[in-house]
């Protein structure tokens, strides 16, 4: 950086946002709501992150649908397009985050093509100094109030150590599935599969239905997996609902284990019916994914379930079972590793991240970095935008002093209590971490204030405008499209409790909730 320059100090409050996808765009949107005027810096040409395809930081293939509903894959504030599918494609949410960003006017002020370089506390005033390359090489940096980390948690490929595979010699090579583009190059061609996420059984299916030879899904842990739509019903309104929530706090782990393995046993049946491994009769411990197609092809023997990889020697692939195989290419669907290599000295140190977590107060805030924050910075399982969306308000809120913040202590006692905790942080369940965000920025409807909506509210999806009914901010049409939302897919129709949610409030021995009844 030249030293002869001089920083540059705004004389508003103003924040920089590192990352312009969803979460950066979202911050944007609520930051200047509260009054603070921002400024996103993009390392790619355009607004979109992982959903721009072929943009420097997306993972997506072209065609790529999403594996969450156009309803919870959206904002409050902008609801999709008419006609838009169940399913957008990657593209059609990528317009949808431009439309949106024009919709707020965010894109004003915006560097893209810059990558930023270092942020760290300035000496000379509260805030930081962020230091930037431009993509034809100049450089600046500038003041800033507030600075927002939002490049996501999906951007540096987690490829694990596997014994020999430098020595890989199949055709269509090895690589991560941040660089798959596509079933076409991989026509003909025996195919393996490392992992068994969403993003592992996406690829492996189609794959499979798309011309390749043959199929294997390697894992460490086969998992439970779960339709991606039920019944002509997105599988996230039925499992991520507010009374899930309260089940998961209400009850013990091994009651909620039974409850899920029930709905998972109704809805999709147990793997072994399929001709498929599970690593452990209860779902929380084997994990839970979803696709609409693996346990099929796997009946169908057009996937083929194996152990994990022990080795490779040349073309031959070997598993923790003593079986191999003869591969012409391998995809490793295994993961991304927390990457933020522009914090300066007193962010690393206050922050002290690693490939999994970082020191963070609920994945947002840390005592010693005031006027810091990160967003979309957490591994979930289900729909991130409503999530990322009450994160954004919850540190626009606080910021903007409409909250009270949370203290020093509060903030450094939950960082000392992760810290305690040994192996990476659980994965994050949308339905409980969203009720947590709403409750944190002051937004989580209560049920019996919305006579009508009782049903709606408990046993709907958590739809983004659903945290609009109540406290700041509020949606005069929040209950009306509440009510939409809940009776999308023809899923809730109407305001009665059926007798199985009768019996399950019940079981809750919630006196408000029983009130309901």
């Amino acid at each position: 950086m030249d030293k002869n320059k001089k920083t540059t100090y705004a004389s508003s409050p103003t924040a920089a946002i590192i990352g312009a996808g969803p979460g950066g765009l979202v911050a944007a949107r609520w930051l200047r709501e509260v009054g603070i005027h921002t400024t996103l810096i993009e390392e790619d040409s355009d607004v979109g992150g992982q959903w721009r395809v072929g943009g420097v930081q997306s993972s997506v293939w072209p065609g790529m649908r999403t594996n969450t509903s156009s309803v919870m894959t959206a904002f409050s504030d902008l609801p999709h397009l008419s006609g838009t599918p169940a399913y957008p494609t990657a593209e059609q949410i990528g317009a949808y985050l431009r439309r949106y960003a024009e919709q707020f006017g965010i894109l004003e002020g915006a560097h893209f093509g810059t990558r930023v370089l270092e942020i760290e506390a300035d000496n000379k005033k509260q805030g930081w100094v962020v230091q930037a390359r431009k993509a034809d090489g100049s450089e600046w940096e500038e003041h800033f109030d507030y600075v927002i980390a939002a490049t996501g948690r999906y951007r540096l490929p987690s490829v694990p150590e596997v014994e020999g595979l430098s020595t890989f010699k199949g055709s269509g090579g090895a690589r991560h599935a941040a660089n798959y583009r596509g079933a076409a190059n991989y026509r003909g061609q025996r195919v393996l599969v490392a992992g068994h996420s969403i993003s592992a059984l996406e690829i492996a299916s189609e794959l499979a239905l798309q011309g390749a030879a043959q199929v294997f899904v390697s894992a460490r842990r086969h998992r439970y997996v779960l339709q991606k739509i039920l019944a002509g019903v997105p599988i996230e309104h039925r499992v991520y609902t507010r009374y899930a929530a309260l089940a998961a706090e209400t009850h013990t782990p091994e009651v909620n284990a039974e409850a899920l393995k029930a709905l998972i046993l109704q809805s999709s049946g147990h793997p072994v019916q399929f001709g498929a491994p599970c690593a452990s009769e209860n779902p929380f411990e084997a994990g839970f994914t979803q696709n609409q197609f693996y346990l099929a092809l796997v009946a169908e023997a057009r996937l083929i379930p194996r152990p994990w990889i022990e080795r490779i020697d040349d073309k031959s692939v070997h598993f923790m079972d003593g079986s191999s195989d003869e591969i012409d290419a391998i995809i490793f669907a295994t993961g991304y590793d927390l990457h933020l290599p522009y914090l300066g000295p007193k962010a690393r140190a206050a922050l002290a991240p690693d490939k999994q977590k970082a020191n963070l107060y609920h994945h947002t805030f840390n005592p010693e970095l005031p006027h810091f924050a990160l967003i979309g910075m957490y591994h979930q399982s289900g729909p991130y935008f409503p999530t990322l969306e009450l994160q954004a308000r919850w540190l626009a809120y606080t910021w903007s002093g409409r909250i009270t913040a949370p203290s020093y202590k509060a903030m450094a006692d939950h960082i000392t209590a992760l810290q305690t905790q040994s192996g990476p942080p659980p994965m994050l369940r949308m339905h409980t971490w969203a009720k947590l965000l709403a409750s944190l920025a002051e937004t989580e409807p209560d049920p019996v204030n919305w006579k009508g909506l009782e049903r709606a509210i408990l046993f709907g999806p958590q739809s983004p405008v659903s945290f609009r009914l109540e406290g700041l901010d509020a949606l005069p049409d929040a209950a009306k499209r509440v009510l939409e939302d809940a009776a999308a897919f023809g899923a809730i129709l109407d305001s009665t409790f059926t007798k199985e949610e009768r019996m399950q409030l019940e079981a809750l021995q919630n006196p408000f909730l029983s009130s309901l009844l």
